[in-house]
């Protein structure tokens, strides 16, 4: 049976099709309302976030690093100074590929060997974050070839930077240090200090020397800018500038054409060369010798320099003014005098008889004097003017080293100065629980003879020398050596002094110390151990020569310089003030391997007296040794 055709309930149709259209309805209702919600809430309620964060995206503050202060001489010579120049600068966390960036660049701009070493370098100290110079220093033509090629390039940016540079190079290097780059741990050490908003925008600071020592001073105050950016990231124009406050000027008490005559005399000998005022403690002088350039470090030394300077047996990057230790051989003496009369174990009138030997009672050894000889009576005055070692082993014996160790150690010996930068050593001035601290082991009387003559466990810095010679120049009043005489805040009408600085003040008996400068005095004269250095100068002035041994001689066994190694050879030492009766400067000179401070290192002090004193500039034409017995210390 077929079925006839079945019957649609339109009604129910269209019921059903309103109810889907209905919920449809709803539906989009729904969606435009939640799509208008989220609208209102973005447009309205939260209109200051994104228009803030829109104006951030606009608007970028860019730091601005201050100019650092300038280094100058008392005179007004530049020692350090900053000058602009442009600088192509890479981020390595942009570059998928550095070395293939790098090879493109170097078809526009000139890439050295070294700019590649030094850029590897600070990319290994670095973070992918940081922007790294590939060249610096850019020239007005290499400038303008990569901004005609800029587009090529959108990972490097060329910026103008402020370069520090140092005139005077090899010259002051120990006194003025360098800055550097900051590393991680100068980052760290700014931020432990809070000091790290400060350097913001800023890629150095002071590593060594004053440049680091006075890094507050010589830093000044970061500044900003607000600058509208494009989207690729550049700057469009400046909104608003808060300038930055430079750095102070540092003005030193160091006199760099003293410095600079004093560095002709050594030649090419090593050795330090330190130069005080007595009555303020002013540094005149500093010469370590040699020295090194500065402005190899500002960038970042390459490998190859970095090498040269590092493993070079003539040490250009120690300090031997500040760090050198070594025995001060003879120029102890003065103090040993002074210690023998003020402790009342020795008298002005008190003779010896010197065979050329000394001998400890009870023992055979013999403590041999230079003079194999020996010297026949000796009185406290002939001891220094000759130098006698004989006279001294016996003072040492019957002084004691602690009592050397109190006394002598009221001059600086053994301890620190204080001097205004860092890395300044203590050298040794030994004592019984010294030993027993430091070697375990209990003082014998032998040590002590050493140590009468500036041997043995006895250790001094040229700096320590200068500054105890400077304190019998000014009657035993101490000051604290410095070299910052003034510091010139831009904003101030008139540089800050630096006011000096007492240590202390010896309580010599006044006849005492007149007597010990008197034959200091004729030291310099004839039959003195420096009377050649002393002879027809237009003004007089005291010393003491000494002569530190490098390696030990056997007993009675003769020191014979031409059958020793260049630099197995002794140390030559001279100590003195100028002139005699007011003291205007005290020198302690070293001159390594030298030989005798008579004929090497005391030429070289009156030379810088000579200049210092009377302004005569010497031609200079070499030391030469002589040959004089009466030299020999």
């Amino acid at each position: 049976m077929t079925r006839g055709p079945e019957i649609k309930n339109a009604q129910a149709e269209l019921h059903r099709f309103r109810v889907r259209l209905a919920i449809g309805g709803a539906i989009v209702l729904l969606m435009f309302g939640g799509l208008f919600s989220r609208f209102f809430f973005l447009q309205v309620v939260q209109h200051e976030h994104y228009q803030t964060q829109a104006e951030n995206n606009r608007i970028s503050i860019v730091p601005v690093a201050p100019n650092r202060g300038l280094i100058v001489d008392r005179n007004g010579s530049v020692l350090a100074h900053n000058y602009s120049a442009y600088t192509l600068e890479i981020t390595p966390g942009k570059v998928h590929n550095v070395d293939k960036l790098i090879g493109q660049l170097s078809a526009i701009v000139d890439i050295s060997v070294r700019d590649r070493k030094r850029f590897k370098k600070l990319l290994e100290e670095s973070q992918d974050f940081e922007s790294l110079p590939i060249r610096t220093r850019l020239n007005d033509t290499e400038v303008a070839r990569f901004v005609a090629n800029r587009y090529r390039f959108p990972e490097i940016e060329l910026k103008a930077r402020a370069f520090r540079h140092y005139p005077k190079a090899e010259l002051a290097s120990h006194v003025v240090g360098y800055i550097g780059r900051i590393n991680d741990k100068d980052q760290a050490q700014l931020e432990a200090s809070g000091r790290a908003p400060n350097y913001r925008g800023s890629l150095h600071l002071g590593k060594i020397g004053l440049e680091q020592s006075y890094e507050k001073e010589l830093h000044g105050a970061a500044g900003f800018e607000r600058v509208e950016i494009d989207a690729g990231g550049r700057v469009v124009r400046a909104l608003s500038r808060t300038p930055p406050v430079s750095g102070s000027n540092l003005i030193l008490s160091l006199d760099i054409r003293l410095q600079e005559i004093v560095e002709q005399a050594f030649g090419d000998r090593r050795g330090a060369f330190v130069a005080i005022e007595p009555a303020t403690g002013e540094v005149l002088a500093f010469l370590s010798k040699p020295g090194y350039d500065g402005n190899l470090f500002v960038d970042g030394i390459d490998s190859q320099n970095w090498e040269a300077l590092s493993t070079s047996p003539d040490r250009p990057l120690s300090n031997r003014a500040l760090q050198g230790q070594y025995p001060p051989g003879s120029t102890f003496k003065p103090f040993m005098a002074l210690a023998g009369l003020d402790l009342g174990k020795r008298t002005p009138q008190t003779t010896i008889s010197d065979p050329g030997f000394f001998t400890l009672p009870g023992h055979s050894h013999h403590y041999r004097d230079w003079k194999l000889s020996g010297h026949g009576r000796v009185d406290l005055h002939k001891s220094l003017v000759i130098s006698c070692d004989t006279y001294y082993y016996g003072l040492a014996n019957e002084l004691g080293v602690d009592a050397i160790n109190s006394y002598i150690g009221q001059f600086g010996f053994g301890k620190k100065t204080g001097i205004d930068v860092e890395g300044e050593s203590t050298g040794i001035l030994p004592s019984t629980a010294w030993k027993q601290k430091r070697h375990k082991q209990k003082w014998f009387a032998g040590d002590t003879i050493s140590v009468g003559i500036g041997q043995g466990y006895n250790i001094a810095t040229p700096l320590q020398l200068a500054h105890a010679t400077a304190v019998i120049a000014n009657d035993g009043k101490a000051m604290k050596p410095h070299f910052v005489k003034q510091i010139q805040a831009l904003d101030a009408a008139q540089p800050a002094a630096v006011e000096p600085v007492p240590l202390n003040t010896i309580d010599f008996k006044p006849d005492n110390l007149r007597r010990v400068q008197a034959a200091m005095v004729d030291v310099t004269r004839t039959g003195g151990t420096a009377a050649k250095a002393g002879a027809n100068a237009e003004y007089v002035f005291a010393g003491k020569t000494g002569t530190a041994q490098v390696i030990a001689i056997k007993q009675n066994e003769k020191y014979d310089e031409s059958k020793v190694a260049d630099r197995h050879r002794d140390h030559a030492w001279f100590i003195a003030y100028a002139p005699a009766e007011n003291p205007k400067i005290a020198v302690a000179v070293l001159v390594e391997n030298g030989g005798h401070g008579g004929s090497t290192a005391a030429p070289i002090a009156r030379i810088a007296f000579d200049y210092y004193l009377l302004g005569k500039r010497p031609e200079i034409t070499g030391i030469a040794p002589e040959d004089d017995e009466a030299q020999s210390d």
